[in-house]
């Protein structure tokens, strides 16, 4: 479903400010693949995103998305494959729309806009069924700003805005650091739902280590904009905290000095 071939991209070339964010990083997921990514600051982690989105172009290599060439396909062409949620609950909705507003701009990605009727009666129904799944009493507040919403609301929202349609990918970058950790908590197990349900190929970026082993069965570790650990299957179900930081330690040749993940 996805892979990545070779790929480069170095930041400001040339110039003392030079920062290598991918090195040659090769990666393949197959379909359903649910893959949770972790390392340190800088090790290119969220670069690697942004690469398969298309939000910046590669320097070298090749990107394929079932089975597509889209390495130079512009981001706005790429987004009818893929489904995306940021860090920052305030992205990926329209605050000043309603709920049900915001489930309708979702719902319609990559068809014909028409001036018909805006929501129909038979879609806000559709809309209540899919938000009881969410049990956050957002089934009766279809007509809410969005704005309103508490962090974990919109970010709960937004997750499943981004997986309405079924997306080919689904990208989430670092989506429950910025929430309490009760919260963090039932959005994680949310996405398991979803991401088990619909059988979503995943990557899913964090920094919390314990979140990493217990969530989507394969694991990789990045450092210096390659890939040092990739496990998955019953050994990555064997591994602890602990293991991952020796693990990590004996791939990359050096301690994991990160104190958000350490904290984590």
């Amino acid at each position: 479903m996805l892979e990545i071939r070779e790929v480069y991209k170095v930041f400001n070339p040339g110039t003392v400010n030079e920062k290598v964010a991918l090195n040659g990083l090769s990666l393949s997921l197959k379909e359903g693949d649910f893959v949770t990514v972790i390392g340190g600051n800088g090790a290119g982690k969220s670069t690697m995103l942004n690469m398969v989105a298309g939000v910046c172009p590669v320097d070298n290599g090749r990107i394929y998305i079932d089975g597509e060439d889209v390495t130079h396909l512009p981001e706005h062409k790429r987004a009818k494959y893929l489904g995306r949620v940021f860090q920052d609950p305030m992205t990926g909705t329209a605050a000043t729309m309603q709920i049900d507003e915001n489930l309708a701009l979702a719902s319609r990605r990559g068809l014909l806009r028409t001036l018909k009727p805006g929501i129909t009666a038979r879609e806000r129904a559709g809309y209540k069924e899919l938000l009881k799944v969410l049990d956050l009493g957002l089934e009766n507040r279809l007509t809410a700003k969005v704005g309103l919403l508490s962090g974990g609301q919109r970010q709960a929202l937004t997750l499943l805005m981004a997986t309405l349609k079924k997306p080919k990918l689904l990208l989430l970058d670092e989506h429950t650091a910025a929430l309490d950790p009760k919260t963090a908590r039932k959005v994680l197990d949310l996405t398991e739902q979803i991401v088990n349900r619909d059988h979503l190929t995943t990557i899913m970026i964090t920094h919390n280590m314990s979140d990493a082993l217990r969530v989507g069965n394969r694991l990789i570790m990045m450092n210096n904009g390659k890939i040092v650990l990739d496990v998955s299957g019953e050994e990555k179900a064997r591994l602890t905290t602990a293991d991952l930081l020796e693990k990590f330690k004996i791939s990359a040749g050096e301690e994991l000095a990160n104190d958000r993940i350490l904290l984590s």
